[in-house]
């Protein structure tokens, strides 16, 4: 395997020349757990950052099914063919099983990975959701660097992924199918209160009436949900991801909250917010990395845990022990 340069100017140079192979070779050099390659990868993240934040960054979730991928492709080869510049991007905590994506996207969308303007990247495998979810985050901005205006994060996980996502886009989107009997379809109160638009996929034939009924069922249960701004009510829409420009509704949606968000300065205060919640991430995540790699935590572990197991010590005073070590 070749070794990764650690000189971070070249890097820079890639990502503003906008050239895919460096790109990927940034993204390769963020997802390493080698120190010299985390300390290259901070000094290339700190030089770009001045040029990140320039595009709108759209979070797709849905229960399994729902066609999230087909719909990001409909979605993307749209925009794409618009001329905008469109980075896709997935969180899937599930990978760290397989070490990569499990549902391979680039097969998935066939379409918009050979078009010219789309670059599609599988989610980076990760001990935990909060070390996908950073190195996410910073993918997002390597590619912001790199002159893409669109970023769609798709969750494959389900659970606390959609969280995650929320905390890092401007506009989280949860899609939903209509006929599938109870009308929210496992998705927690809690997803639907993140969500700043609900879009009701696979409009289309004679599934139409059957959206329309599940329309008006999460149009009522939305309206018992308070409402995070007085700016933004969250719409229930419709849209097809088998027809040309069948997602175009949903962008019209997208670009409605950007221009209410910017006008009431709210979308400036929750990037501030989202910016200082990724450092307490990525504190967290180097507090976790630092206790693992403790040689005398390390030492201390089996005896301290035989004492827990054997009810000789108090799993709270384990806890304070191993954590006195650091």
């Amino acid at each position: 395997m070749r070794m990764i340069e650690t000189d971070p100017e070249p890097f820079v140079r890639g990502i503003i020349d906008g050239n895919r192979r460096m790109i990927a070779k940034t993204i390769t050099l963020i997802e390493s757990n080698l120190r010299a390659h985390q300390q290259t990868a901070i000094s290339v993240m700190e030089k770009i950052l001045p040029r990140t934040g320039n595009s709108i960054r759209l979070g797709v979730t849905g229960v399994p099914g729902v066609g999230k991928s087909t719909f990001i492709e409909n979605l993307g080869v749209y925009l794409a063919d618009k001329g905008h510049r469109v980075a896709v991007l997935a969180v899937d905590p599930s990978s760290q099983r397989s070490g990569g994506s499990i549902l391979g996207d680039k097969t998935r969308m066939e379409k918009l990975s050979a078009h010219a303007n789309a670059f599609i990247r599988p989610s980076p495998a990760g001990e935990t959701l909060g070390g996908v979810a950073a190195k996410t985050r910073e993918i997002m901005l390597i590619c912001e660097a790199a002159g893409f205006d669109v970023i769609l994060v798709e969750t494959v996980g389900v659970g606390q992924s959609e969280t995650s996502v929320a905390a890092m886009v401007d506009f989280f989107l949860v899609l939903m199918i209509a006929g599938a009997g109870d009308e929210l379809q496992g998705i927690k109160k809690g997803v639907l209160e993140l969500a700043d638009g609900i879009a009701i996929n696979k409009a289309d034939g004679e599934n139409l009436k059957a959206v329309e009924k599940t329309k008006g069922g999460l149009e009522a249960a939305m309206h018992l949900l308070r409402p995070e701004t007085p700016t933004w009510f969250t719409p229930v829409l419709t849209c097809s991801s088998l027809v040309e420009g069948g997602t175009k509704k949903v962008w019209e949606t997208v670009l409605d909250h950007h221009q209410k968000f910017k006008a009431s300065k709210e979308f400036l205060q929750r990037r501030k917010k989202q910016s200082l919640n990724w450092m307490w991430t990525l504190v967290e995540e180097g507090l976790k990395q630092r206790f693992k790699r403790n040689e005398k935590i390390n030492q201390a572990i089996p005896l301290i845990s035989r004492q827990v197991e054997d009810e000789r010590m108090t799993p709270a005073a384990a806890a304070e022990k191993l954590l006195s070590y650091l």
